[in-house]
């Protein structure tokens, strides 16, 4: 099967819906597959001139503030003829965009497609002003896809409030491989003290990073021997003017960690925090509380201090939570979602096909309509009693 994988974000900038893509792509030529990436990208072709040929770069990028954070995209009006001349030379089996209701890319390569058009949303959100006020054309492009994955439940919920209709819910999955090795503990850390692990974007404030340092304050007079470790890139400024403000110690920005090394961290941590600013419907989705872990209302310092003491003053507590939160994730392993979204593809060509095949029946019996329907009839009445009329005349 020849699969196109479409991302609306930028290629040459980290993300989860390019690792998504990533990761998809992997998955499926090691299963023998045909797969290529459509995406826009920022890299100058100059300082990339060994290019992987199986990525298409369409379109200049553009960053557009969107629900919280910097969406990287494309707003070229000028891509059908790229697109087109793609479409024609590599003719897909399959076309699985990613957010295909993003500007421009796949709402272009939807217009222009032939094929089987497989779409993944993503994003959750209270609201979505664009959909809102594009419903209405939004819906025509809607009506190409042949089939509709979301990763969660609260995906559904949000895209359904404008987009009605059947979503096979597909988890984002879990690269089990890299964490399930023998990755070891950084051995700066390993000096008896606790360790919480945040990771993300420090810049983003929806990410929360600053209720995490306040929480951190007050478990610092708790339990002294407790250390923050902050990977991620951002401006760290501010926060650390907040630390010697307040005389706060055992804050390590970490900055950056490559792909290899991220394991490693987790390796090191006790408890790993994620202090969202929004109350995400996909955290409970996925965590049990209790049970995989403890779910925080969002921006209450005080509650994510207490939960963080628990955790951390309770190791048995620490390591059950650690065996369901492994058991858990084994449902979101990469060769059980890729197979998933194999089948959905499979499904979906069935559904495509016997469409097309009631639409040609349909069509057919318009075309028997207008060339046999009653005028047909008729005619074919009179005259088949023409001979016998002049029969009888002449007879008379």
């Amino acid at each position: 099967m020849k699969i196109c994988l479409v991302s609306p974000y930028d290629f040459a900038r980290e993300g989860g819906v390019n690792q998504h893509i990533i990761a998809l792509a992997e998955e499926f030529r090691a299963q023998g597959h045909i797969v290529k990436i459509m995406a826009p990208s920022s890299a100058d072709e100059d300082e990339t001139p060994e290019a992987d040929p199986d990525i298409y770069r369409v379109g200049n990028v553009v960053p557009i503030k969107a629900n919280g954070s910097v969406a990287r995209i494309t707003l070229s009006l000028n891509l059908s003829g790229q697109i087109k001349k793609i479409l024609q030379t590599e003719q897909f089996d399959v076309i699985h965009i990613h957010e295909p209701l993003m500007p421009a890319l796949p709402l272009t390569v939807l217009a222009h497609s032939k094929t089987l058009n497989i779409g993944t949303f993503h994003a959750f959100s209270q609201s979505h002003i664009g959909y809102y006020y594009g419903r209405y054309v939004l819906r025509l492009f809607v009506s190409k896809l042949d089939g509709r994955i979301a990763v969660s439940k609260p995906a559904v919920d949000f895209v359904t409030q404008y987009f009605p209709g059947y979503y096979e819910i597909i988890p984002n999955p879990i690269d089990l491989n890299r964490f399930t090795t023998e990755a070891q503990p950084l051995p700066q850390f390993m000096d008896g003290k606790l360790n919480i692990l945040f990771v993300g974007r420090i810049g983003e404030r929806r990410k929360g990073l600053k209720f995490l340092l306040r929480a951190f304050n007050y478990i610092k007079q708790q339990m002294p021997n407790v250390r923050l470790i902050i990977v991620g890139k951002g401006d760290t400024k501010g926060y650390e003017r907040y630390l010697r403000n307040n005389g706060i110690k055992d804050v390590i920005f970490a900055g950056f960690v490559p792909d290899d090394m991220l394991p490693r961290y987790y390796k090191s941590a006790h408890v790993f925090c994620a202090p969202s600013t929004s109350d995400i419907p996909g955290y409970a989705s996925v965590v049990q509380h209790g049970k995989q872990g403890l779910l925080v209302e969002p921006k209450n310092i005080e509650m994510l201090a207490m939960s963080l003491i628990r955790l951390l003053a309770d190791a048995n507590l620490r390591a059950g939570m650690g065996r369901e939160g492994r058991l858990k994730a084994g449902q979101f392993s990469w060769k059980n979602v890729s197979q998933r979204v194999l089948d959905f593809y499979e499904r979906s060509e069935n559904r495509r096909r016997a469409k097309l095949r009631l639409k040609r029946m349909r069509h057919n019996r318009r075309m028997l309509s207008r060339t046999y329907g009653l005028g047909w009839l008729l005619r074919r009445r009179y005259q088949a009693g023409q001979p016998e009329r002049i029969s009888k005349t002449r007879q008379g």
